[in-house]
């Protein structure tokens, strides 16, 4: 069996973004894995075209008979799978050639951690994430907002089994969100401080065309991503002042409250740091 299983549903995409995907995974310095390819009844009948000019025996490639959507094709991803490991990949990102190396690695090194992630960049300018390494920060962070970009992730593909966790078309398209929220009570997780995968930012992005249904469902996650995990909650909102920062207004501070020389956060239907102020008169500004 392959080790790794590399999961990569597909739809319209066009066909220069999806030859970058596809060969950025054929190119990896790691070999031992299949390459499983799920065309979602996408209309566009260039998207077969381009993934059967590849000869590659690494290759499975499936067509739906109707769309599944991006939840219903991912679990069938999953449940065509025979890796050990399962790594995500989309359609129109890039996985630099040491991805799945350097992941595989990590799980292999740490039998205690179903998750590990990458630092990542971004195709067309410099930003680059600066994810937390350490198990506690990153499900800290997740009881705020998902910052683990999905493509970059590899799972430990026995954590989901024996769990019965799954992709939930409920919360789609921010399933990617509610299963890292499933796993948390069950395994540990993990990111590598190197930048191994790029994120392609367009308007296609589901983050774009979507983004208000993404909005609401995190709302749903985050509700009881809060009540399975009490005291991981209990420790996130001690350092919610530091992580998350939403200005209301930038116009002028309708308040500010300081004890002992520290910053007050106020809390709004005890969901989300919602509010958090500084007094911009010069006397509060730091030098």
């Amino acid at each position: 069996m392959p080790k790794i299983s590399v999961l990569m549903p597909v739809y319209n995409t066009s066909e220069a973004h999806l030859r970058q995907a596809m060969e950025s995974i054929l190119n990896q310095t790691f070999t031992d894995f299949e390459f499983l390819i799920l065309n979602d009844a996408s209309p566009d009948p260039s998207v077969e075209t381009v993934i059967k000019s590849y000869d590659d025996p690494r290759i499975s490639y499936v067509v739906n008979e109707r769309n599944l959507g991006i939840s219903g094709s991912r679990n069938k991803l999953m449940d065509m799978a025979r890796g050990e490991y399962f790594a995500v990949m989309d359609h129109d990102d890039i996985s630099l050639p040491e991805r799945l190396e350097k992941e595989a690695a990590y799980l292999d090194a740490h039998p205690d951690v179903g998750l590990v992630c990458c630092q990542v960049g971004n195709i067309g300018n410099s930003r680059v994430t600066d994810l937390p390494l350490e198990d506690i920060a990153l499900k800290e962070s997740l009881l705020i907002d998902c910052i683990l970009v999905h493509p970059a992730c590899m799972l430990r593909k026995s954590i989901l089994e024996v769990h019965g966790i799954r992709y939930e078309a409920f919360f789609s398209p921010n399933e990617d969100h509610a299963l890292f929220c499933r796993m948390i009570p069950h395994t540990k997780f993990a990111a590598l401080p190197d930048v191994l995968f790029l994120y392609r930012a367009w308007e296609g992005n589901t983050s774009h065309c979507k983004a208000r249904q993404m909005e609401a469902a995190k709302y749903g996650i985050l509700e009881f991503a809060r009540r399975e995990n009490p005291e991981l909650w209990a420790m996130s909102r001690m350092f919610i002042e530091e992580r998350t920062r939403i200005k209301l207004f930038d116009i002028f501070p309708l308040f500010s409250v300081r004890a002992s020389g520290r910053k007050k956060v106020f809390y709004l239907f005890d969901l989300l740091p919602l509010l958090s102020f500084k007094k911009r008169h010069p006397k509060y500004r730091k030098s």
